[in-house]
């Protein structure tokens, strides 16, 4: 154990930092993925004769298959390696998302989707309760918002790899196959710089015989319980944004080419300064509670700004606004608290179990604002219900029990 922590001490760079920036490479080659379906969404519709409920679909389907893979991920990951079942998933997704862009046929093109999202269903827990472990407790909050910013990254990149190609007369297939060797490479530099058994930064090893995992450990915790409940109220809102805002932009405020992406963008990269700011606000505090309650009131007036807002700069300070304390800037003080929260010997679960939770909002909010665009016309209500269940989460934040000392 001595030798372990003698090479540790004379790395250049410590082996949690080369974590946090894999995990970051590993966020943007996620949501990447994710987003390069809603630019195409015109393209999808006329190759496959698609309603909005349909394409809709497209995403809850990929969001389910992705949920369903997330507790039994986390489980298996904390039994038989987190390296393992991560770097399987990373390589398994950008194989199938390549594959995805070469179906001709909408039943097949769906199958091939959903095996994505199953294959991303893979990273969340494991690679959550590798960065725990490794990342200073003092540091923790940033460091998970740094990897957390890779999320901003992957959206932006997404939307600028679809509207780019098909700007520049390339078919909707090409985003496919660019994001997917992208993503397989980055799989690649995560089985070489990923240690199986590190010695880690909070004092334990992944050699610490464990102890048998008990999910009643989990939903007997109300801290827990709680974070289940706020990460699904924004996850709701924040994947209408993501799966319908360009779409929003360009039918309901004629908004049209590249300045879609420009300002369907200014979500994912103004959450990377609030990620950052509001995770070190909680470092400093020593709590995320008081940080959340001035984050979800602000959230729930960006969103209901959307649909309320008479111009374009209004729009834009919503979006803006959102961007700087949505889900994105949410998710690692969540992290934190389930991190500080949960057993040691059942991280990689727990965030499994948080993920998936969560996740249901990924699975209902595209769905179900492509069902209230085909019934009233308009994007408008899907934007309301999602303020409405941000406000669930402030009452759920409100539930937390956290002070400095046990934070």
């Amino acid at each position: 154990m001595g030798n372990t922590n003698n090479l540790q001490k004379q790395e250049l760079i410590p082996y949690w930092i080369k974590l946090t920036a894999i995990f970051f490479l590993g966020w943007i080659a996620l949501y990447a993925t994710r987003s390069i379906i809603s630019p195409l969404k015109g393209n999808l519709e006329s190759a496959y004769s698609l309603t909005n409920a349909e394409i809709g679909s497209i995403m809850s389907l990929f969001y389910l298959g992705y949920t369903l893979l997330n507790a039994p991920s986390g489980l298996i990951g904390d039994i038989l390696g987190k390296k393992l079942v991560l770097v399987t998933g990373v390589i398994g997704f950008g194989a199938f998302t390549i594959i995805s862009g070469t179906m001709s046929t909408y039943t097949m093109f769906m199958f091939m989707w959903i095996l994505v999202g199953i294959f991303q269903g893979f990273f969340y827990g494991p690679q959550y309760g590798l960065s725990s472990e490794a990342i200073p407790k003092k540091h923790l909050t940033l460091g998970s918002a740094i990897i957390n910013s890779g999320m901003a990254f992957g959206l932006s990149f997404g939307y600028f790899i679809s509207t780019s190609s098909l700007e520049n007369g390339y078919n909707w297939h090409t985003p496919f196959y660019i994001i997917g060797v992208i993503t397989i490479i980055i799989g690649l530099l995560m089985w070489w710089i990923i240690k199986s058994r590190p010695s880690t930064t909070n004092g334990t090893t992944a050699n610490t015989p464990k102890e048998k995992i008990s999910f009643k450990q989990l939903f007997c915790n109300r801290n827990i319980n709680m974070c289940y409940i706020i990460i699904f109220s924004v996850m709701f809102g924040f994947f209408v944004l993501v799966t319908w805002l360009p779409a929003y932009l360009e039918e309901a405020r004629g908004i049209k080419g590249n300045n879609i992406a420009t300002i369907a963008s200014l979500v994912p990269w103004f959450a990377i300064p609030g990620s950052l700011f509001f995770s070190w606000v909680c470092d400093r505090l020593g709590s995320q509670k008081p940080v959340l309650l001035v984050m979800l009131p602000i959230s729930l007036v960006a969103v209901l700004a959307v649909p309320l807002s008479s111009s374009i700069t209004v729009l834009v300070i919503a979006l803006i606004t959102y961007g700087l304390v949505g889900k994105i800037s949410t998710n690692p003080v969540l992290v934190a608290i389930v991190a500080n929260s949960a057993p040691s010997n059942t991280l990689s679960t727990s965030f499994g179990v948080y993920n998936c939770l969560g996740m249901i909002g990924s699975i209902l909010a595209p769905v179900v604002t492509g069902l209230i665009k085909d019934t009233t016309g308009s994007y408008d209500l899907s934007f309301y219900v999602a303020a409405a269940l941000i406000g669930v989460g402030m009452i759920a934040t409100l539930m937390i029990k956290q002070d400095a000392k046990t934070a």
